[in-house]
């Protein structure tokens, strides 16, 4: 969610983010340079194959430094303290039943970047994350979905 070209994350986030980006830019960066180091020694430059893949790994590697680092620049922490209680809303979690065969999921929603599926947490901008937002328990909600149409009773808001 980049409202005025900010990202929301969660506390939790912004420092995970913090420690990673620390990690890369010490360790990350000494490891990168011992690659380089180790593969220009192989010999001639210009036909050697490791150093031109050590080079573009570190390529790789310092466009994910600046992409974590533009995230921090634009981080605001969410402020839940205004949302409607008994709402869905970014940071719920909610408990969903597929009405076709009774499945029941239980989903966090959070932004985009915090965005993880295999941990159930999916993303505000996601047809089922969209859905859900401003809803209530009892409430029906339709998903357009590349399967079809989703329909799903809101069962529990936490």
């Amino acid at each position: 969610m980049a409202e005025g070209n900010f990202v929301y994350l969660t506390r939790e986030r912004i420092v995970e983010i913090e420690k990673e980006l620390l990690e890369m830019k010490t360790h990350g960066r000494k490891s990168m340079a011992e690659k380089i180091a180790e593969a220009r020694s192989h010999g001639d430059l210009s036909e050697n194959a490791e150093y031109d893949a050590a080079k573009e790994e570190q390529g790789l590697f310092e466009l994910k430094i600046a992409k974590m680092e533009d995230v921090l620049s634009r981080a605001r922490v969410i402020d839940t303290s205004h949302f409607e209680e008994g709402k869905v809303h970014i940071l719920s979690r909610v408990k969903i039943k597929n009405l076709k065969n009774n499945k029941i999921f239980d989903y966090f929603l959070v932004s985009p970047e915090e965005a993880d599926f295999q941990e159930g947490k999916i993303s505000i901008t996601s047809p089922v994350g969209k859905s859900l937002l401003n809803t209530q328990v009892g409430d029906k909600v339709k998903v357009q979905a590349p399967a079809g149409i989703l329909e799903y009773e809101i069962i529990e808001i936490s």
